[in-house]
């Protein structure tokens, strides 16, 4: 008797032959036909009983969101909507779902909010929206090692506590053991960090990057891949407080080549959702629709998703200097007309993502990816172009999300990052080691960061970055 998933027995060629499934129960018709699923797929499997066959006590307990076994025969279907389906033989009721209690739950016929199952979010995944995410969620993470491990990247896992503020942005969760109502003092009344676990000020990482590099500076092609942390105060859409980053850093490689690995990653791993998450794509995209239905037809989106996804496959990432799009973006309808929330007056502005998405969707229609941006408004340890105020950067631009990637060569010129340290107070002390680097055999190098929700959220078309993650980090929300 063979024992497998719904998703095997489905593309099952081979009829008339015994087998057990496991799942949940999404709906019984009529006391006779079960829909079972057990997350294999968004897909149902049909299980006929006889019930004239059956206990009705046994019956009675197969309700929505119980929990079931069933053994029979699989045979080719005589109803529509399937191929294959169960004549079922033995039923044993595993789990017991309370229908007055499912009522109250996602799995009640009533479609709930997305913002009601944020609070139930240990049962969310029961929906056929969350089921479709996830597992698209699984797989582009999988394609993420599986691009990298192809290309001759080494994984590494960053620290996820740090004593330095890569990005130099202040925003960062402080980790300590100290008593809370009675940490120690220095002479001066302030916190001693001295008498804490790690002897001096520690918090949870913004980004691996500066640590990436210094393996890329001896293994040649790293990658990171795991939890960062923001304590950035954004009740927003495309906030979170713990999110997963993608960081390659690549020895001898320029920000052209930079800009090449990008858009080829992004279309390996879209590609690979295309091609491993059909089903789910469909449901997601028809879901979509349904959603768009009630906006005003100005604000629905020009492409279906797979279309979306498609886009980006199918078109070179047209690269644009921030001075050309600076122009582009002045002389724009949008902005001379004031629809702008942000308008651009000057070369300098930092560009929002209603500016991004016009680059892409309205003016280039592709891809776009932005280089060479105003040093004043990017990181330290961007390389300083030969013009002294423009630093060699790069942001991927994609439709209806904005930047997706950031990314720049890297300073590897030890003088200058040393300039640019002091410029902009940072303590090099606390940043010996990466200036270090540039001591030791330096050389060109580069790399770029990649939100994985903001990947997950294009791919699956959700809204709302809290619906891409298993269990969102918000601020005021760290439930389950």
């Amino acid at each position: 008797m063979q024992d497998k998933t719904i998703a095997e027995l489905l593309k099952s060629e081979k009829t008339h032959v015994e087998v057990i499934v496991r799942g949940w129960v999404r709906s019984f018709r009529s006391n006779r036909f079960i829909a079972l699923n057990d997350g294999s797929t968004i897909k149902t499997l049909q299980c006929v009983v006889d019930f004239e066959n059956f206990e009705e006590e046994i019956l009675k307990k197969v309700t929505v969101g119980a929990a079931i076994e069933v053994k029979g025969t699989l045979v080719e279907s005589q109803g529509q909507g399937q191929t294959v389906e169960i004549q079922v033989s033995k039923l044993t009721v595993l789990g017991e779902a309370n229908p007055e209690d499912v009522k109250l739950t996602i799995l009640s016929p009533k479609r709930h909010s997305l913002e009601t199952l944020r609070e139930q979010a240990h049962l969310r995944i029961r929906t056929n929206t969350f089921g479709a995410v996830m597992r698209t969620r699984s797989k582009l993470a999988f394609a993420v090692h599986e691009y990298f491990q192809k290309n001759g990247f080494n994984y590494m896992h960053a620290p996820i506590i740090t004593g330095s503020d890569a990005e130099g942005a202040g925003e960062m969760f402080r980790v300590t053991n100290l008593d809370a109502k009675n940490p120690p003092l220095d002479e001066n009344g302030n916190v001693n960090y001295k008498e804490d676990f790690f002897e001096k000020e520690t918090n949870l990482t913004v980004s691996g990057q500066l640590e990436a590099e210094t393996y890329a500076m001896a293994l040649g092609k790293v990658y990171t891949f795991g939890p960062t942390f923001r304590a950035e105060n954004s009740n927003t859409s495309r906030h979170l407080a713990e999110f997963w980053m993608i960081e390659p850093e690549v020895a001898f490689n320029d920000l052209d080549a930079n800009m090449d690995l990008a858009e080829d990653f992004i279309k390996y791993v879209v590609n690979y959702a295309l091609e491993n998450c059909a089903d789910d794509l469909e449901f997601l995209e028809n879901r979509l629709l349904e959603e768009e239905k009630n906006k005003p037809q100005d604000e629905r989106s020009e492409m279906k998703l797979r279309e979306k996804l498609l886009f980006i496959l199918e078109n070179n990432f047209k690269r644009v200097s921030y001075t050309e799009a600076i122009e582009i973006l002045k002389r724009s309808k949008p902005n001379q007309k004031k629809k702008f929330k942000y308008i651009i007056d000057e070369w300098g502005a930092d560009l929002q993502s209603e500016h991004e998405r016009f680059l892409v969707e309205k003016h280039f229609k592709c891809p776009v990816i932005l280089f060479d941006y105003p040093a004043n408004i990017k990181s330290f340890y961007m390389r300083l172009n030969d013009d002294g105020k423009t630093v060699r950067a790069m942001d991927v631009l994609f439709p209806g999300i904005g930047e997706i990637v950031g990314g720049s060569q890297r300073e590897e010129r030890y003088d200058v990052l040393l300039q640019k340290m002091k410029t902009m107070n940072i303590d090099e002390k606390e940043l010996y080691w990466y200036l270090d680097l540039r001591k030791f055999g330096t050389a060109v190098h580069s790399g770029f960061g990649l939100g994985f929700e903001r990947l997950v959220q294009f791919t699956t078309g959700m809204g709302n970055i809290r619906d891409v993650i298993p269990y969102p980090r918000t601020p005021g929300n760290a439930e389950f």
